[in-house]
C-alpha cells in the first residue's frame, strides 16, 4: 500500500499525477513507516529523503508522459517523429542546397547538360539541374543548385563564372538572388510535410501531385492548382489555360519533378509553365519508349524588401543591423521553427517581430515594414550616374526617400535606396541614392517597405538578402 497517487489512463491517454501530490504521498508513506509524528520539514533527514524519492517518481512519470506524447504527430520529435513518418513512406529531408536561376549565354545550338558546373564569387560550385539548348539569340535560363548543402546565400550577379568549360558556352550569370537552401528538416517542417504528403498514395488529385513533387529530392518548395473549367482562369496572379494543371517547383532535377507530376496525373492533361520535359514510360515497354511532354513552372525570384526601425538606447551594439538582418533571414527560411516564406503565400511583417525581439533586450521595435515589386510605390524611367538617379518620366506612383529601387535586368545594385531628394520631389528630376553605380536609361521600379504584408504569386518564389533589409536606429 502507498499514499503516492498512481498514473491513470483516460480519454487523452497517460495522465501523470501532480508533483505536489506525489511529494505529499511520499511524505505520508515515510511518516507511516516510522510510526507517525515525524517532523515534515525539508531540512530534516526524512524531509530530504522524501524530496529525493518524490523527484525520482516524478521523473519516471515525466518520461512516460514524453513517450506517450511521441505517438502524437503534433508532439513527436527526433527518432519518434522519423518512425511516424515511415508509416507514410516519407523520411526527414536532409540538408538541401541553394537553388538559383542562371542566364547561360553562348552559341546557338550548344547543349548545356545536367551537371554542367559554374562557380560563384564566394567559391561555391553550382551544378546545372536542367538540360537546355542555347537558342537563337544566344541565351537560356537554367536551374543550378549548389554542390554544398545548407542556407548559402547567392546574391544576384554572383554566379558569374563557368567552372567546367563547354565549347560554345561563353558566360553565366544570375540576374536574381538564389533561393537559399536549408539545414536538415526541422521538426515543424517535417510535420507540415507529413500532413501535405498524406495524399501521396492517391492518383489524380491535387494533393497527390503536390505531395509527390514535395518528395522529389532537392525540391525546396512547390505549389499545385488547376483550372477545371473550359475557359482561361486567373489564379494567384497566373492565367491558366482551360482544363489544365499548374505546378510550380523550385529545386530538384527538372526530369524528376516532371516524372513525379506525370505519375500522378494521367497523360492528356493540359499544362502551364515555363519548363517542358519529356518523360519516358519504361514500364512494360521496350525501346523506343513512349514519351510524354510535361510542363511545369520553375518560378523566378521575387525579392522581398524589409525596413526595420528600432529605438536607440545605450545597449544597442555596433553590429545591430547585421544581427537583425540575420534574424530575419533565418526566420524567412523557417530556421526559427516558424513557417518559411513560400510560393503563393502571404508574408506578414508581424511574422518577424518575435525573432527580431528575441535577439536581446536592447531591441525595442518601432516598426517592421515589408514590400515587393508586386505592389510598387512608383514605376519610372531613369538612369544612374554615381549616386545620382535622374528620372525623366513617371509611369505611376511617387518617389520618396527610403524607397528601394530595382530593375528587371539586375543592373541596379541590390539594396539601392533613395536617401535624399535633389531636384525631384516625387516625380521627374534628380535623387540621391546610397550605392554609386552607372546604369543607362531604363524602367525602374521603386518599392516602399511600408506594408503589413506582401502577396507572393504562384509563379514567384520569395527571396531575401541582407542588402534588402534596411535597419534604422532612431
Amino acid at each position: 500500500m502507498t499514499n503516492v497517487p498512481q498514473p491513470t489512463f483516460g480519454p487523452n491517454g497517460f495522465v501523470a499525477p501532480d508533483a505536489s501530490a506525489v511529494f505529499a504521498g511520499v511524505q505520508a508513506d515515510i511518516n507511516a513507516a516510522f510510526g507517525g509524528n515525524l517532523n515534515p520539514a525539508l531540512n530534516t533527514p526524512q524531509g530530504q529523503l522524501a524530496t529525493s524519492e518524490a523527484a525520482i517518481i516524478d521523473e519516471a512519470n515525466t518520461d512516460f508522459v514524453f513517450i506517450s506524447n511521441q505517438f502524437d504527430p503534433a508532439f513527436a520529435a527526433g527518432r519518434y517523429q522519423d518512425a511516424l513518418g515511415r508509416i507514410y513512406f516519407i523520411e526527414r529531408n536532409p540538408a538541401e542546397p541553394t537553388v538559383v536561376q542562371a542566364l547561360c549565354s553562348g552559341l546557338s545550338g550548344v547543349v548545356i547538360p545536367v551537371g554542367a558546373l559554374a562557380i560563384a564569387a564566394d567559391g561555391n560550385i553550382y551544378s546545372c539541374t536542367e538540360a537546355g539548348t542555347i537558342p537563337v539569340g544566344g541565351s537560356i535560363t537554367l536551374s543550378f543548385s549548389c554542390t554544398v548543402t545548407g542556407p548559402i546565400a547567392c546574391p544576384a550577379n554572383s554566379l558569374n563564372a563557368i567552372y567546367q568549360a563547354i565549347p560554345g558556352w561563353d558566360s553565366v550569370n544570375n540576374p536574381s538572388d538564389g533561393v537559399e537552401g536549408s539545414d536538415v528538416e526541422s521538426r515543424e517542417a517535417f510535420e507540415a510535410r507529413r500532413q501535405q504528403t498524406v495524399a501521396n498514395n492517391s492518383i489524380g488529385s491535387l494533393p497527390s501531385i503536390y505531395g509527390a513533387v514535395l518528395l522529389v529530392p532537392g525540391v525546396l518548395d512547390a505549389y499545385a492548382t488547376e483550372n477545371p473549367t473550359g475557359s482561361p482562369l486567373t489564379v494567384g496572379g497566373v492565367t491558366l489555360v482551360a482544363n489544365s494543371l499548374y505546378v510550380a517547383a523550385i529545386g530538384g532535377v527538372a526530369l524528376d519533378v516532371a516524372t513525379a507530376i506525370w505519375r500522378k496525373k494521367s497523360p492528356g492533361c493540359a499544362y502551364n509553365g515555363n519548363t517542358t520535359v519529356a518523360v519516358e514510360d519504361t514500364a512494360g515497354y521496350e525501346i523506343p519508349y513512349p514519351s510524354y511532354n510535361v510542363t511545369f513552372e520553375i518560378p523566378p525570384a521575387l525579392p522581398i524588401i524589409f525596413a526595420v526601425n528600432i529605438a536607440n538606447n545605450a545597449q544597442v551594439p555596433s553590429n545591430a543591423a547585421a544581427l537583425i538582418q540575420n534574424a530575419i533571414i533565418a526566420a524567412f527560411a523557417g530556421a526559427d521553427g516558424g513557417p518559411r516564406a513560400r510560393i503563393g503565400s502571404i508574408i506578414y511583417a508581424s511574422r518577424f517581430y518575435a525573432p527580431v525581439a528575441a535577439i536581446g533586450p536592447w531591441v525595442q521595435i518601432i516598426s517592421i515594414g515589408i514590400g515587393s515589386v508586386n505592389a510598387p510605390a512608383a514605376i519610372v524611367t531613369g538612369s544612374i550616374s554615381g549616386t545620382t538617379l535622374t528620372v525623366t518620366a513617371v509611369s505611376s506612383g511617387t518617389l520618396a526617400v527610403g524607397q528601394t529601387i530595382v530593375d528587371g535586368t539586375a543592373t541596379i545594385t541590390i539594396g539601392t535606396r533613395i536617401t535624399a531628394l535633389g531636384s525631384g520631389t516625387g516625380g521627374t528630376g534628380t535623387y540621391t541614392i546610397n550605392n554609386a553605380q552607372t546604369v543607362g536609361s531604363e524602367t525602374i521600379t521603386a518599392v516602399a517597405a511600408t506594408n503589413p504584408s506582401v502577396t507572393v504569386n504562384i509563379n514567384q518564389v520569395p527571396t531575401i538578402t541582407a542588402s534588402n533589409i534596411a535597419v534604422k536606429v532612431t
